[in-house]
């Protein structure tokens, strides 16, 4: 127990010394300003070719989505997360000691180059994603966590970090796992992250872009427009939603989830009972615990 309570204490001193860092001294490598930079260039792109000229720029709900921005990685992820998730990974191992397992890595990824290192963690790390997303649609309570993503009325770039600080929970457990067993670290993913960033901005982007041939690879704003529709018109083949690719649109093709129709500029989005849903931060925040929704 004091080595946790250590891993803890160790966590939020190296947390401080890392935000002094973040914050005082800008870089090509510092997670706060290229999270800055990717979403000021793509609300600049939203700015000069908006899909649907009707909608503002500063559109409805932009400040509370950009608060969950950084709210979400710096205020839980990094400072919440950040201690009790190297308790988790010791945890982890120290339960693989005990059983008598040393080596938890199957298929060492360690000698690879880069590139190749890079794209089967990007192959990897979505799959789960894709899988956890699908997760969330179709199991109750963790839908109604969920709803709070789904629950924005109009689509920009900000919608993307618009989530219930639980998932992050979720997608990290379920995750950590099977990437540990591949031999990533939490190290890997910086670089990643990004990329997915910048993708996730594009997707939930008020702009008129599917990729064209590429569309077949990559998640995007027309696809996923229909993944936050109100309705889909085949409700009994799409009963849980359509295109949950975060990243990747691969997996939507290969599994029958992928709804590709033209969607109308001004396609109704959220669920049953959304207009009802809490329009503040605090309310969302609990809304989950409280009494139940149905899911539409």
């Amino acid at each position: 127990m004091q080595n946790y309570l250590q891993i803890i204490a160790d966590g939020y001193v190296g947390y401080f010394h890392y935000l002094t860092q973040e914050l005082l001294v800008p870089s090509w490598h510092n997670y706060f300003y290229a999270l800055l930079l990717v979403s000021v260039l793509v609300w600049a792109l939203e700015l000069a070719m908006p899909w649907r000229k009707h909608q503002p720029a500063l559109r409805q709900d932009f400040w509370l989505d950009g608060f969950y921005m950084f709210f979400n990685f710096f205020l839980v992820s990094l400072i919440g997360f950040n201690a009790l998730s190297n308790v988790g990974v010791q945890f982890f191992y120290d339960l693989m000691g005990f059983l008598g397992i040393k080596n938890v890595v199957v298929i060492s990824v360690a000698g690879l180059n880069t590139g190749l290192r890079w794209l089967l963690m990007l192959v990897v790390a979505d799959f789960l994603q894709w899988n956890i997303h699908r997760m969330l649609h179709r199991v109750p309570w963790l839908w109604r966590f969920h709803q709070l993503h789904h629950s924005t009325a109009q689509m920009g770039f900000s919608a993307h970090l618009r989530y219930h600080f639980i998932e992050t929970l979720v997608y990290k457990t379920l995750q950590f796992v099977p990437l540990s067993l591949l031999g990533f670290g939490l190290m890997d993913f910086f670089s990643l992250h990004i990329f997915t960033i910048a993708i996730g901005h594009l997707n939930h982007a008020n702009l008129n872009l599917n990729y064209g041939i590429f569309r077949y690879i990559f998640n995007n704003p027309k696809m996923h427009l229909w993944h936050h529709a109100k309705e889909l018109p085949n409700e009994k083949k799409y009963k849980n939603g359509a295109n949950f690719g975060l990243t990747l649109s691969i997996w939507d093709y290969v599994f029958g989830t992928a709804y590709t129709a033209e969607p109308p500029a001004d396609l109704e989005l959220g669920f049953e009972h959304s207009k009802s849903y809490p329009t503040n931060f605090w309310g969302q925040l609990v809304q989950p615990f409280g009494a139940k929704k149905d899911k539409n």
